[in-house]
């Protein structure tokens, strides 16, 4: 495999990736006006480092932060048989780390705004539970 087909298989795996991360607005919705104990009892969010915040005016910013390494790795074996491989041969490796801050703001006791800021994504998993 060539350097020049290695280096396109990763732009297009990560266009892929970018590609189905969407962000729906009705998932973001949901959360306004939401009782902050949702969150405090919310399994997908429990799951994730939470950074707080409070801004000036008494504002607390909530910060539930996912992220994952991607690592991908391409080989080229060079000229050689299937039992040693040549002088030739490399491996090209590249690391990214995928991040999104879920950010909840909170006033009186209720959620006011959620937004999701990096690579992110939502679907009925990141919803509050029934019963809020």
């Amino acid at each position: 495999m060539s350097v020049f087909r290695c280096c396109v298989g990763a732009l297009a795996t990560a266009a892929l990736l970018s590609g189905c991360a969407t962000v729906r607005q009705s998932d973001l919705d949901a959360w306004v006006g939401v009782p902050v104990q949702a969150l405090d009892t919310h399994p997908l969010f429990l799951t994730m480092p939470l950074y707080r915040t409070q801004t000036a005016n008494g504002v607390e910013i909530r910060n539930y932060f996912n992220s994952k390494d991607v690592e991908q790795c391409f080989a080229s074996a060079g000229h050689g048989d299937r039992r040693h491989v040549s002088h030739s041969a490399f491996v090209t490796c590249s690391e990214t780390r995928l991040a999104c801050s879920n950010l909840f703001y909170i006033e009186n006791g209720k959620v006011t705004r959620y937004a999701p800021t990096g690579n992110c994504y939502t679907d009925s998993s990141v919803r509050p539970q029934a019963g809020y």
